[in-house]
Formats: structure tokens, sequence, C-alpha cells
């Protein structure tokens, strides 16, 4: 299988627990050939296909120079037997873009995980909107006001901004309302920008479960990310400790409802994030966890999931 994956600048990986770079080392391991590129290599002329500017991938083991690559070369989508999108959001309008030269690349024939289209459709804070059932109470809006109301109904919120990764932006309000209105203006701003607010849920203390799915089915594990010193974010990036669990009933209910309905439509990969009872947010650009569930486990969910691409090719 030729692979191409579409992702940040590789010099910036950090291997150790970067999962685009697990799943990469797996395809390496059973012979495939990598090339790679960043979603800004890509590109496309009238009469042509979406072609891109790519590199052929060598991995060398190290934890630094972990990997050497090739001349650039011009290459279509649609020659190589996969395309891997693992750009990290934010969802911005270079990322949309793209999606939509995938889209064309598609059409030509390229197998693009995930499916551009569904990228498109599923943000990953939005997505949640049609599974109200699964979610806490939840609101998106510009308004203030709306803020405010739903405050006071709720009285302990959780407020983010769509397009925030890795616990980016995310503010906590509890009932006495301290700097609600400072918090709306840093994420609204003035209006201009929608955001995102849920009610808190205490079961954070316990994590934050990253929950994998490959191909429809769960990952049997879920990475639990639990806040450290008085932060409400469990989040690695934000300093959470991450600690892989069995999954719970609540978990493969949640697992299995989203990917009935979601798997179908080409996302081959999914990252729920469930707190306690509830599904806050589905992941589809580029979920992780990989490593910290395989190194933790011994589960190898990056082989599960070049089984899957193996099966697609």
């Amino acid at each position: 299988m030729h692979l191409l994956v579409i992702a940040d600048p590789l010099d910036g990986f950090k291997t150790y627990k970067d999962t685009t770079y697990a799943m990469l080392r797996e395809a390496a391991r059973r012979g495939h050939r990598l090339a790679a590129c960043e979603p800004r290599d890509l590109h496309w002329v009238s009469g042509g296909r979406v072609s891109a500017r790519q590199r052929a991938l060598t991995l060398t083991g190290g934890d630094h120079a972990w990997y050497t690559a090739g001349e650039p070369q011009v290459a279509a989508l649609a020659d190589f037997d996969a395309v891997l999108m693992r750009k990290d959001p934010p969802f911005d309008s270079e990322y949309f873009y793209a999606t939509h030269l995938l889209s064309r690349a598609q059409a030509e024939g390229a197998r693009v995980v995930n499916d551009a289209r569904a990228l498109r459709e599923h943000p990953e804070k939005l997505a949640i909107l049609e599974f109200p059932e699964l979610a806490p109470p939840t609101l998106v809006t510009r308004s203030e006001a709306d803020v405010r109301a739903f405050h006071a109904q709720m009285g302990d919120i959780i407020l983010k901004p769509l397009d925030g990764m890795g616990g980016a932006g995310i503010f906590r309000v509890k009932a006495d309302g301290l700097n609600l209105g400072s918090v709306i203006e840093t994420l609204n701003r003035h209006g201009a920008q929608t955001l995102m607010v849920q009610r808190f849920e205490p079961a954070i203390a316990d994590g934050d479960k990253r929950v994998l799915v490959i191909a429809g089915e769960p990952v049997p594990f879920a990475l639990a990310r639990i806040p450290q010193g008085g932060e409400v974010r469990g989040n690695l990036a934000a300093g959470g400790r991450g600690e892989a669990r069995p999954l719970t009933a609540r978990d493969r209910e949640i697992a299995q409802a989203v990917a009935e309905r979601l798997a179908p439509r080409g996302l081959l990969l999914l990252g729920l994030d469930v707190i306690g009872e509830r599904l806050t947010e589905i992941n589809v650009t580029s979920p992780t966890g990989f490593q910290e569930i395989t190194n933790q486990t011994g589960f190898d969910v990056a082989a599960r999931f070049v089984d899957a691409l193996e099966a697609l090719a």
C-alpha cells in the first residue's frame, strides 16, 4: 500500500505520544510505502487532478531525527492507495478549503480517511448536535443574553470556543457568575463569534474519557484524562494525567450509538469525549490517544487502525 499522510510539519511531532506517528510506524512495519505533505502542498490546475507536492518518507526509528524525506515530487492523490488527512484543528477557512480539494480528489478516485465531506459536516464541537440524548444540556450561540439565561438555568457551566483544541479557551463559571461577562466577551468577541456552553459535569474529576472508534468498532480501552492541580480541563495538552481504562457499559453504549450513524459516512476513526455518562465532543479531524492506550494496556491501537485502512485499500 502506498500511503500519503497530510499533516502538520513533521519536525513538530512528539514521537513518544503522537498518534499520526504511531500510524506511520505501524504502516512502515508492514512494509507499506509512505509519503507526507502539508495541506498547503495541495493544489489543482484546470484540466488536471488534485495533486500534492509530497515527499517520500522513511522512518529511522529515532526520537528526534525520526525520518528522512526525499525531494518534493508532484503526485495526484488518486495515485495513492490511501490518503490520511491528519491536520490538527483549528477547523478554519484553510482547513475548509482543503476538504474541498480532497472531495475533488475523491471524485477522481482517491481514498481519503477520514472522508472529506464528513470532515466538513462534523466539526468537533458541533457534531454532538446530532446526539442530544447523549450530551449534557448544551447551548450554541453568539448571544450574551442567551448565555446568561442558560447560566441562570444551569448554575454551573463550561464555555468554549468552537474552533479550539487541547482544552484551549475553556472556562468554567460557577453559580456566582463571577467574570461571566468577561468570559463571554473573550469568547464571542462582542457577538462576532459563536461559542458553545454546556452544563458543568462534576464527573470530570474522574476524567474526561477519550473513546476511540475504528471502522465502527470501539477500542476496548478509553484514555481518561484527569485534571490536575485545580484545573477544570483534563486535556493532556492542558496538563491532565492520562489513565487507560476498560470501557464501561455506558461508554460502549455511547460509542455504538455514534458509530452506527457516523461510521457509514466515511468516518473510519472517531474520538469521542465522554464525561461521566455524557458525550461532550466528537473528534473527527485527528483523534489522538493511540500510544497512551497501547503503552498502558498492551492493546495495539495502531495495528487495529492499519488493519481497517488495509481493508479499504
